[in-house]
Parts: C-alpha cells; structure tokens; sequence
C-alpha cells in the first residue's frame, strides 16, 4: 500500500498519519556551534598519532575517495552538536542541522543527506574515537573535591561495565538469553576531572576484567568494584605500575598479618577494622604474592528508602539490606583507612553519575 504524506503548511499541522509534524530546525535554536572550530583542530593535531594517521589514510584520503561527502571528524562533530542541542532529538534533526548555512560553514560540509548518516555508524570505525577522548580529558581542569585526596599521587580512576539496551536486530548483542540484548559499556573515569579517561563497548556478556587488563597503563588508582575482584588483576595492576582500591567479595579468604590500630576519624567514617593481608587461600595465594590491606567499613543507610533488588551485569542479585558491612582492599599500605573509604565513596557516586551522563 501507498502511504501519503501530506507536508505541512505551517507550524503545528498534522500528516495523514495523525502525528504533529515538528518544527523544522533553525539556527538560533542551536548553541555550541562556537566550539566547533576547536574540536576539528583536535583531529589535526591527532592525526600523526600512529593510530589517528591509519584513519585519516582510511577516510580522509579525497584521491582514494573521490566521491566521499562526509569524512570521519566532520560525522563526528554533527554527533557532537546533537549532545548539545536538546532540539536534536534524532538522525533526522541532524540532517536538517546539516543543512543550515552556519552549520556546514562551520562543519564544513555541504549538507548529508540521511541514508550517509545512517551509513557513517557502521562506515567509521568507533575505537578511533578513544584517542580524541583521552585528548580532551588531559586538557580537563580538576574540580575542587574533598581537599583529603589532595595527598594521592596518583590520578583517580574510576572504572566499571555499564549495560546498554540492545535491539533485537542486534544479534552480537547477547546478553541473558534471545530475549535480552544488552551492548556494554567499559568506562574509564577521572574522578577528579569527572571526565572519562577511555571507553569501550563490547557485547553484553564480555568479560570487564579482561577488557581492563588491555587497558592498564602506570601512574593510577584504579578503583574497583567486586566485580573486578580477582587476585591475579590486582597483581598486574600491581605490576603495571599503579594501585587499586576495589571491593572485595562477601567470601574472600585471607590471612591476617597485622591489625592495625583505628583514629577516631577512621571510626568516623565507619572503619570498623584496618588489616594487613595475604590475600586467598593457600592455592590462590600466589596469584597475589604482595601483601595487603582489607578494611571493613560498616554502612549506615537510610531505612526509609529501601534498597531494590535487581539483577546485575554479573547476573547475581544484590542486598536489599540498608545497613550493612562492606570490605575494602587497596595495595595502598600508608593511606589512612578513612581516605581509603573516602575514594571509594567518591568512585561509587561518580560512576552512578557518569551512567546517568552517558544514558
């Protein structure tokens, strides 16, 4: 059958299918067009980088690709546009914004017609999208935090899995079953900038702590949830040269070497005790052959708003409890136990955060 629509003759009138049809998208409803200019000089700059040289080789070469109309920065600098404009609400809207003077002025294309935007996600390839993001964070201004952490010599990094939506059509995107689709998300988060420092995206059911033993690099805390919790990671973290502050599982094993004694700022934080470790039992005790610290911290929550239950990435079911004990370990042996609390309460408000960002 033949679907008809009858185009609008002004503002606010309805197709034949019953819907409002929206606004066409004009340039004052635009903001962030200023900042343009800058973010396409970020991809010159990059483009010597090894990796960055392969892309512009790939998709920026015009003899190679004569009748090319959208290049890799410009695809990503219309995406870009649509984080800032609330206006832009689809692919579509993008096109329209393509098409306005100001804005192939400033992207400098001669406006994209909807099926090469829809082609450029599968065209580009997304992983050279990782070196722009660590570009842009080293040029982030760390935010005044709790001026406690200004002891770390490290940089803070908060990292995590994020599950994603899937559409059914996305068949590499398995997660539980056929029925559940999930793509996920690897992040990894400067706490102190609140700016993420790389990101990966993988199927649902890839494994964070393989993801993250590609990524380890020197001179971080890396701040762990149980989900990283393996003792053979902390080595390697370990001996990447950096330092972890990650939660342990409810079952951990260890073996206690010292107690040490608790400030009254320790207590305060709700530091019930601050132990030095050999971390496993007696055949997982050489994966991790430095000792460490395991701290139990007592939290206090609010009964009035209960937790709810649900299912996570690792397919296990947290407490619905509002207070409970929790153990942290750190390779981190001169930090006081309060500190070491205080980075993981910052690495659990930052990620929830960033989720919230990214979704």
């Amino acid at each position: 059958m033949l679907c008809v629509i009858i185009e609008p003759m002004s503002n606010g009138s309805i197709n034949k299918r019953g819907r409002k049809k929206k606004d066409p998208i004009r340039v004052k409803d635009l903001q962030g067009l200023k900042y343009i200019d800058k973010f396409l000089l970020l991809f010159q700059g990059l483009k010597y980088i090894d990796k960055f040289l392969l892309l512009f080789e790939r998709f920026h070469n015009v003899n190679a690709h004569h009748n090319r109309e959208l290049y890799f920065e410009q695809y990503i600098t219309l995406i870009l546009l649509y984080f800032f404009n609330p206006v832009l609400t689809s692919l579509r809207s993008i096109q329209q914004a393509s098409h306005l003077d100001k804005v192939k002025k400033a992207v400098g294309v001669k406006g994209v017609g909807l099926s090469t935007l829809s082609e450029a996600g599968n065209v580009f390839d997304a992983n050279f999208i990782a070196p722009l993001i660590s570009e842009l964070a080293g040029k982030a201004i760390p935010l005044e935090k709790d001026p406690k952490l200004k002891i770390l010599q490290q940089r803070l990094v908060a990292v995590d899995g994020t599950l994603l939506n899937a559409l059914p059509k996305m068949l590499w995107a398995l997660w539980i079953d056929n029925e559940h689709r999930a793509a996920k998300l690897h992040l990894e988060f400067d706490i102190l900038k609140t700016a993420p420092v790389n990101a990966i995206i993988t199927d649902g059911n890839a494994n964070e702590k393989t993801v993250l033993r590609n990524l380890l690099s020197r001179d971080k805390l890396y701040v762990l949830d149980a989900g990283y919790s393996e003792y053979k990671l902390f080595q390697e973290i370990i001996d990447a040269g950096s330092s972890f502050v990650g939660r342990l599982r409810d079952n951990a094993v260890w073996e206690a070497i010292e107690d040490r004694p608790l400030s009254d700022k320790d207590k305060k934080a709700g530091v019930q005790k601050d132990m030095v470790v050999r971390l496993g039992c007696k055949g997982k005790q050489d994966d991790l052959t430095t000792n460490v610290r395991v701290i139990e911290v007592f939290h206090k929550g609010d009964s009035s708003r209960p937790r709810k239950s649900r299912v996570s990435s690792k397919k296990a079911f947290r407490t619905t409890e509002t207070d409970y004990i929790f153990y942290i370990v750190t390779s981190l042996m001169d930090t006081p136990a309060e500190i070491i609390t205080l980075i993981y309460r910052y690495r659990w408000s930052t990620t929830r955060r960033a989720d919230r960002t990214l979704l």
